[in-house]
C-alpha cells in the first residue's frame, strides 16, 4: 500500500468500483471498457454485447483479472493480466508470435490511470499488484509489451496504455526485443506465493 492506496483484484465485487472508472473516462480509449485484447468465450460473444457488459460477463466467468488501485472507495487505475488464451489480441501478434521461443503462461496487456492521477507513480502501483496477484495464483513467467519511448519526445499518456519499457524495466523485467515500431517484448519469472 502506498500513499493510503490498497490493490484489490478485479472481481464481482469490485466490478462497480471498476466500471465507475472507465465511465468517468468515457469508456477509455474511445469506448473500449479495456475489452480490446479479449476475445469470446464460450459463453460470451464480444459483438453480442456493449463493452460494460462484455466486461462484466467475463469477470463473472473468471476470466478477466486486472490488478484495481484504490483510493478509499475508488478505483482509480487498474493493471490488466492473464493468459494468453484469455488476452489473446495483442498487437503485432503474427511479429510476436513468429520469434516467440517459450510462451509465457501470463501476460500484462494494458493499463488504465484516472486523468486526476496520472503522473505520480500510480501505473507502477498497478504493475506491481498485477505481480503480486500472479504470485498468489502460482506465478510463473510474465511477458509484456510495453512502449519504447523515443528520447526527448514527449508522448502523450492515451498512447501509454502498455505501460513503458522504463517502467518495466524498474520492476525488474528483461528486455528481449522489439516488435512493432514502438513495442517491446519484456519478461519476468514470478515465483509463486508463499503460504
Amino acid at each position: 500500500m502506498a500513499d493510503g492506496h490498497l490493490i484489490r483484484p478485479l472481481t464481482p465485487e469490485t466490478f462497480p468500483a471498476w466500471l465507475a472508472l472507465a465511465q468517468k473516462h468515457n469508456g477509455v480509449w474511445g469506448g473500449c471498457y479495456c475489452s480490446y485484447f479479449h476475445g469470446d468465450t464460450e459463453s460470451t460473444v464480444k459483438r453480442e454485447h456493449d463493452g460494460p457488459t462484455f466486461k462484466q460477463r467475463l469477470v463473472a466467468e473468471g476470466v478477466a483479472h486486472a490488478a484495481l488501485v484504490f483510493d478509499g472507495d475508488d478505483a482509480i487505475a487498474w493493471c490488466q493480466y492473464g493468459s494468453p488464451a484469455e488476452l489473446p489480441n495483442i498487437y503485432h501478434r503474427k511479429q510476436y508470435d513468429a520469434g516467440e521461443a517459450r510462451p509465457a503462461p501470463w501476460r500484462i496487456t494494458c493499463f488504465f490511470v484516472d486523468r486526476d492521477h496520472r503522473r505520480s507513480g500510480v501505473a507502477r502501483e498497478a504493475l506491481d499488484g498485477a505481480l503480486e496477484l500472479i504470485a498468489r495464483a502460482g506465478g510463473g513467467e510474465v511477458v509484456s509489451f510495453p512502449n519504447e519511448l523515443a528520447p526527448g519526445k514527449r508522448t502523450s499518456s492515451s498512447f501509454l496504455h502498455n505501460g513503458t519499457r522504463a517502467m518495466f524495466e524498474k520492476a525488474g523485467f528483461s528486455f528481449e526485443r522489439h516488435i512493432g515500431k514502438s513495442k517491446t517484448v519484456m519478461r519476468i519469472t514470478v515465483a509463486p506465493a508463499a503460504g
